[in-house]
């Protein structure tokens, strides 16, 4: 008897530390304009991911509009729910898990962290048009299986403002919805996110400013993590919930490390160095850490072939020395 307790208390180790190395190894996958199949899942297959996130969109026209466009036959395939259980079956076909995450764009690229109403009339009228947004893709997510569904992305103001719709909201998702539940808060909200108690996972898109320097090495970029680092353990803490990277990633630009959030077309320089030297410091601190769950690099693109590449100065690893890097780590943290 004593042998048999013996190993089953070997087996529950070992079971402990493999679960301890997993982690959510992740792209965000684009949306395309037409369906996909496995010749474009495959890289993702290359690079040892286990999860993608499927990114749907809503539209609004102006920033203080309440009326949310979506699923409609204007949009891409990609962002809509066709297309997005398209996406879905493709990924699971291959064992790739997925994390449905609506996204809202308001025209001309506004930051949706700044999206707020001027009258109660059309906070309510807000609120109806994204209940309906977001209820339509968990009823995808449930339909499909799928293991995570993100309720928002980076939505301060929204949330600031109206923290019982959020509250509600949750629970209308979960009376549909009856897998994992997280939220994506920029790097600069996250610690006031007033629900982190009634999801499953803290999420983050993890933009945050890490050095100064033009080409930072490895060792600044894991100096630069310290103080970050401290902080989000802190949050986990606090809330006793794991942490997960909703998007990270830098560009292939000089200075990428410096305000990791700047998308705009007119930074120049490429510097394949300095993205990977950020995205190998930043697997070095996050990633042994056991209240980090993972994250999604921002961004992948369904057509491999056709973007990236060494000229590229964008947040892509496609096609670029970096793709070695998360390559390597994923299959070091999979299953």
């Amino acid at each position: 008897m004593k042998n048999v307790f013996a190993i089953l208390f070997l087996t529950f180790i070992m079971l402990g530390c493999n679960g301890q190395n997993s982690k959510i190894n992740a792209v965000s996958f684009v949306a395309n304009p037409n369906p996909i199949n496995s010749s474009h899942v495959k890289p993702l297959q290359e690079i040892n991911a286990n999860y993608a996130a499927v990114m749907p969109f809503g539209f609004l026209p102006e920033n203080d509009t309440p009326q949310i466009i979506f699923n409609t036959d204007r949009q891409w395939y990609g962002e809509t729910k066709e297309g997005g259980r398209n996406y879905v079956a493709e990924l699971r076909k291959v064992d790739i898990d997925v994390m449905i995450k609506p996204q809202i764009w308001i025209s001309g690229g506004e930051y949706t962290g700044y999206l707020k109403m001027a009258t109660e009339e059309n906070w309510v009228a807000l609120e109806d048009s994204y209940r309906k947004f977001i209820l339509e893709y968990a009823s995808l997510a449930q339909e499909e299986s799928v293991a995570i569904f993100c309720i928002g992305t980076e939505l301060e103001k929204f949330v600031a403002n109206r923290p019982n719709y959020w509250i509600q909201l949750i629970k209308d998702v979960r009376s549909i919805y009856k897998g994992k539940l997280t939220y994506a808060a920029n790097w600069d909200e996250y610690k006031r996110v007033p629900f982190w108690n009634e999801l499953d996972y803290i999420g983050v898109d993890a933009y945050f400013p890490i050095a100064d320097t033009k080409t930072p090495t490895v060792a600044e970029a894991r100096a630069g993590w310290q103080p970050w680092k401290l902080e989000i353990k802190g949050v986990s803490e606090a809330f006793n919930k794991p942490i997960l990277f909703t998007e990270y990633g830098y560009r292939s630009v000089d200075f990428s490390g410096k305000e990791p959030w700047v998308s705009s077309r007119d930074k120049k320089g490429v510097n394949m160095e300095a993205q990977t030297n950020l995205t190998k410091a930043l697997y070095e601190e996050l990633y042994p850490e056991p209240w980090f769950s993972g994250g999604f690099v921002w961004k992948w693109f369904v057509n491999h072939d056709d973007v990236g590449g060494l000229e590229n100065t964008r947040f892509t690893p496609q096609n670029k020395p970096v793709a070695q890097e998360i390559k390597n780590v994923f299959k070091q943290y999979s299953n």
